[in-house]
């Protein structure tokens, strides 16, 4: 936030707002590394991303360097450097090991990664009034899950998709939500994704879900408000979120 921010860029969503929100909803799609918690928390992506580059200059260094330019080098973001080689380098091997590669180490981080404030909370919430839920994520399902089974909250999520090799599939492509809505049998009116990245509303959009961002920073607020999510629809704490469910117990 700057001291040129007009205030009502960084307007969010009331209780009311909430109340209006989520009084239909019957099923809810998760963002997870975000929403859930910081997977990378405890193992900084920034270390990741290094490991990455290594993992390109095995063998023919400027051949494999060439795949990844310099801004996604600088970007300490291992996501946007995976995605970026498999543009350039499609349906071959080696994407195939670099995938396998980070999922392995998002397995490792699932055993630190932080708690999103409130998330346990919102998740038991809904879990205790019948709505059914369900991980739509980049990262791998099987970190998913190994987070999910150590924080005991594994039995309120039955369905957990997410990357595969075929990276054309990530969000902001549906396909995930799509899995999740029809394995849930759900009506996607009475749906709510929950997630903290324009991926994930450009996602929700493309299947006709309603979204809820959670923007944990005032540039987060002002990435969505620019995306185009109302305020209505914005969180800075998922407390918000779980004082609404409480009231409705």
């Amino acid at each position: 936030m700057t001291r040129d921010t007009p205030a009502a860029a960084l307007e969010t969503a009331s209780a009311e707002d909430l109340r209006k929100l989520m009084s239909s909803v019957r099923y809810a799609l998760w963002d997870f590394d975000g929403p859930i918690c910081r997977l990378f928390a405890g193992l900084a992506a920034s270390q990741v991303a290094r490991e990455f580059i290594d993992l390109l200059k095995e063998g023919k260094q400027d051949e494999q360097l060439d795949l990844l330019p310099m801004t996604e080098r600088l970007s300490k973001d291992p996501h946007a450097m995976l995605v970026t080689v498999a543009r350039r380098h499609p349906n071959s091997d080696r994407i195939v090991k670099l995938e396998e590669w980070l999922t392995g180490r998002e397995i490792a981080a699932a055993h630190s990664a932080f708690r999103t404030p409130h998330a346990k909370e919102v998740i038991q919430a809904w879990g205790n009034l019948g709505v059914q839920l369900a991980v739509s994520t980049n990262n791998s399902a099987r970190a998913a899950a190994r987070y999910l089974a150590a924080e005991g909250l594994d039995c309120f999520f039955p369905h957990i998709y997410g990357r595969t090799h075929d990276l054309s599939l990530m969000k902001p492509h549906p396909h995930t939500l799509l899995l999740a809505l029809d394995a849930m049998g759900a009506d996607p009116s009475e749906t709510l994704m929950l997630g903290d990245a324009s991926t994930d509303y450009t996602a929700a959009q493309a299947a006709d879900v309603p979204f809820l961002a959670y923007a944990d920073t005032f540039h987060k607020v002002e990435e969505f408000h620019q995306k185009g999510v109302e305020p209505s629809r914005i969180v800075r704490s998922l407390k918000d979120v779980r004082d609404v469910l409480s009231s409705q117990n």
